[in-house]
């Protein structure tokens, strides 16, 4: 949980020109030690990422949730059931269960959503540099590869 504060509570003689500045911006100011959303990677993000990876070379089966062949979504619900969290199904329901977050504040662990339109068709576990583990399609195996798409959303679990 991200310890914000909002303006209004800082008002203080000494500091009320420069809260008023950040209110009518519309902004929040951290406290002091707080992290920010954009840090708040969690630590089962980190070891459901560490569970793909430990898949590679594990065959793609549709419908498959391990642990020795996966589809997409069986991989990342397998990865994250094995980090303590529980996801839906689908690719689809995935993200709709995800907190949805920018580009910019994607973490190690995200997971990685490719849609055509408003329709969710893969997903992946987000590994950093632009890389993702996966379980691609029928006839390959899980495995790291490129973001090959700009038609990604990425959605934390929570």
């Amino acid at each position: 949980m991200t310890a914000q504060i909002h303006v209004p509570s800082l008002l203080s003689r000494a500091g009320a020109v420069s809260a008023l500045t950040l209110a009518a911006v519309g902004g929040t100011m951290l406290a002091p030690g707080a992290v920010s959303e954009a840090q708040a990677a969690p630590a089962y993000a980190g070891k459901a990422l560490n569970v793909a990876a430990s898949k590679k070379g594990a065959p793609y089966k549709y419908g498959a949730v391990g642990p020795s062949r996966f589809d997409c979504s069986g991989l990342t619900l397998y990865s994250y059931k094995k980090a303590g969290k529980t996801l839906p199904r689908t690719a689809q329901q995935q993200y709709n269960k995800t907190r949805h977050i920018s580009a910019s504040s994607r973490q190690k662990g995200d997971l990685v959503f490719f849609h055509r339109g408003s329709n969710v068709y893969h997903v992946g576990i987000y590994a950093g540099n632009n890389k993702i583990w996966h379980s691609p399609k029928s006839g390959s195996v899980v495995k790291l590869d490129k973001i090959w798409s700009k038609s990604v959303w990425y959605g934390r679990v929570r």
